[in-house]
């Protein structure tokens, strides 16, 4: 068994993959900082017991995705995170379409409830099964399936009325991966 990392070298190391996660569940940059510092600040006290899990990264995934849940209780519905990254453009043709399909499908995807969204970064970012959701959110397998459908329904009906035809089901889902 090798020895558990220190709370400061697992920060260094895992630091930007828990920002990006974080990033994906809140659709804002700014407030996943805050809810990673919050969390960090946490786990600091605890690491002796955190890091003797066998995967303390995935703990602290799921204190990442509890804190946005209560975070987003405290405030309320007040503002609508708006999406501020912008995908990279590779330089093999015109992308802008894309680019721009991709960028407004994740604005709508910033207006989901909460849940939703959390579950639509659970399954398309982390792609997590139903039951894994189920026990990180702490519902029933229905209820992850029933947030998951909602969501989807929301961006299609978003996005045909937004774009000049329907999108499928399919081309949002590939969008989101």
């Amino acid at each position: 068994m090798e020895p558990s990392p220190s709370f400061d070298g697992f920060v260094a190391a895992r630091l930007p993959v828990l920002l990006r996660y974080a990033t994906v569940v809140t659709c804002d940059p700014h407030l996943a900082e805050d809810v990673v510092q919050e969390v960090l600040v946490r786990a600091q006290a605890r690491w002796a017991r955190i890091a003797a899990f066998e995967q303390p990264e995935a703990y602290l995934r799921r204190m990442v995705l509890n804190e946005f849940l209560s975070w987003r209780r405290r405030l309320g519905n007040r503002t609508v995170p708006g999406w501020t990254r912008t995908p990279p453009v590779q330089a093999d043709g015109d992308l802008a379409e894309e680019v721009a399909e991709r960028d407004a499908l994740l604005r709508l995807i910033a207006t989901l409830p909460p849940r939703q969204r959390a579950v639509i970064a659970l399954r398309f970012y982390e792609d997590r099964s139903d039951a894994e959701i189920a026990e990180l959110l702490g519902c029933r397998e229905g209820t992850v399936r029933a947030h998951c459908s909602r969501a989807l329904a929301t961006l299609r009906a978003a996005m045909s009325a937004t774009a000049a035809g329907p999108m499928a089901p399919t081309a949002i889902e590939g969008t989101l991966t």
